[in-house]
C-alpha cells in the first residue's frame, strides 16, 4: 500500500504522523511510505532520518494526498486540505467530528474512509489511541493551569504548592478518566489540594487508592461542583464522551460563583468543551476572559511537546496502521472490532452513530462486505 504522512497545517501543531521507526516497521512489511518535506521537523525528525528507513520525500502535500491511498495524520484535515482527498481514500486521524459540522460535511463530500482515532474502542471499552495523548493532554493541563495562575498571566497570583505558613492552591478536575487522573496527579505531585469528580463509583475508589493522600474524590453533581467553586483556582475540565458532543459542567452563570483569575483549562475542547463559556484556542492565543475568569482550550494541547506526544501516538497507532496497510480497511476492520468502531464517515455515509445525531443526520452502519 502507499501510505502518505502530510505535514500538519493546523496552528502551531508540530506533531506528526508517525515517527521514523514506525516508517521503517511499515516499510518492512512492503509498503511504500511517502513523506512530506519536513514534516517530522517540528518533532525534531530530519527528512534523513525518513529517508534512512526507506522513506520518499515529496514536496509538497499535494504530492502527498495525490499519491497516497492511505493518509496517517495527527489532526483532522483543516479547509486547504479539504480538495486534496480523494474518493475512497483512507484517513487515519483524529477527527472529532461531533463539533465540526463544516469538517463532517466536508468528509461526507470527499467520499473518502475517515476512520477516527478518537473512537477505535477495544471490547473493554478501553480507547487505545486516544489514551497516550490523553496521558500528555492532562499532564499539560495541571502545567499550564498552574502557568496561568500567575497574576502575570492574568490569574490569581497564587503558587501550586504555597509555601510555609500559605495555603496551597485548590484545583478541582472533572472527570475521572485517563486526562483527569494524569492532571490529579502532576497538580498533587506540584503540592496543590485536588478533588476529582467522576459519575462511577467504582472509578472514584480506585481513583481514591492510587492517587496521592492531596487527592480528594467527590461524586460528579451539579450541586457538589457548585460547593466547590467559590474558593477554587484551577478547574480542570475532561469529561469525555466517546464520539459524542461533551456536556456543559460549567455554565456562564457559575462563573459567577468564582473568584476573578480563576484559571478553567478545557481539555475537552476538541469534542465541545466542558464549560459553556469555552470557544477553541491555540498555541499562538491560548487564553481569554469572560466574566474575569480565565479559559485556556488550546485544542492540541499535546502539539506543544511534539518529541514525546509524536513518539507516543506512534507507539499506540502503529500496529492499526499496519493492520490497514497489510490487510486493506475492509479486511481489517472485519478482524478486529477496535478499528470497525473508528469508521466515521465511509464514502459519503456517517458510519458512526453519535456524530450522526449530533448533526441531524443519517446513520448507516458501516458494510464491509
Amino acid at each position: 500500500m502507499r501510505i502518505g504522512i502530510p505535514k500538519e497545517i493546523k496552528n502551531n501543531e508540530n506533531r506528526v504522523g508517525m515517527t521514523p521507526d514506525g516508517v521503517a516497521e511499515l516499510v518492512r512489511h512492503g509498503h511504500e511510505v511517502f513523506v512530506q518535506h519536513t514534516a517530522g521537523e517540528g518533532s525534531g525528525f530530519s527528512d534523513d532520518a525518513y529517508t534512512q528507513v526507506g522513506a520518499q520525500i515529496l514536496p509538497t502535500i499535494a504530492d502527498v494526498y495525490d499519491i497516497a491511498e492511505m493518509i496517517v495524520k495527527v489532526k483532522e484535515p483543516i479547509a486547504p486540505e479539504y480538495p486534496l482527498i480523494k474518493k475512497g481514500q483512507l484517513l487515519f486521524t483524529y477527527f472529532h467530528l461531533a463539533c465540526d459540522k463544516s469538517l463532517t460535511d466536508a468528509m461526507i463530500q470527499s467520499g473518502a474512509v475517515c476512520l477516527a482515532y478518537e473512537t477505535v474502542q477495544t471490547p473493554d471499552r478501553r480507547l487505545p489511541l486516544l489514551i497516550p495523548m490523553s496521558e500528555v493532554a492532562g499532564r499539560m493541563a495541571a502545567l499550564n493551569g498552574a502557568y496561568y495562575l500567575q497574576k502575570t498571566k492574568g490569574g490569581k497570583g497564587k503558587l501550586m504548592s504555597g509555601v510555609p505558613g500559605v495555603k496551597r492552591a485548590k484545583v478541582l478536575v472533572l472527570g475521572g478518566g485517563i486526562v483527569g487522573e494524569a492532571a490529579a496527579r502532576v497538580a498533587a505531585g506540584m503540592g496543590a489540594d485536588v478533588y476529582i469528580t467522576d459519575i462511577s463509583l467504582p472509578r472514584l475508589r480506585q481513583l481514591e487508592a492510587d492517587l496521592p493522600v492531596n487527592v480528594h474524590t467527590l461524586y460528579s453533581t451539579e450541586r457538589n461542583i457548585r460547593k466547590e467553586l467559590a474558593d477554587v483556582d484551577i478547574v480542570i475540565g475532561s469529561v469525555l464522551v466517546p464520539g459524542d458532543k461533551t456536556p456543559h459542567l460549567i455554565t456562564r452563570e457559575m462563573l459567577k460563583e468564582m473568584e476573578p483569575g480563576t484559571v478553567l483549562v478545557d481539555v475537552a475542547i476538541d469534542q465541545g468543551g466542558c464549560f459553556e463559556t469555552s470557544r477553541p484556542t491555540t498555541h499562538s492565543e491560548p487564553v481569554y476572559e469572560v466574566d474575569g475568569i480565565v479559559h485556556y482550550a488550546v485544542a492540541n494541547i499535546p502539539g506543544a511537546v511534539p518529541n514525546t506526544s509524536t513518539a507516543a501516538l506512534t507507539n499506540a497507532t502503529l500496529k492499526y496502521a499496519v493492520a490497514l496497510a497489510d490487510k486493506g480497511w475492509k479486511q481489517a476492520c472485519k478482524d478486529d472490532e477496535a478499528l470497525y468502531k473508528g469508521l466515521n464517515v465511509v464514502e459519503g455515509k456517517v458510519t458512526y452513530k453519535a456524530v450522526a445525531d449530533v448533526w441531524g443526520l443519517p446513520y448507516e452502519p458501516a458494510v464491509l462486505d
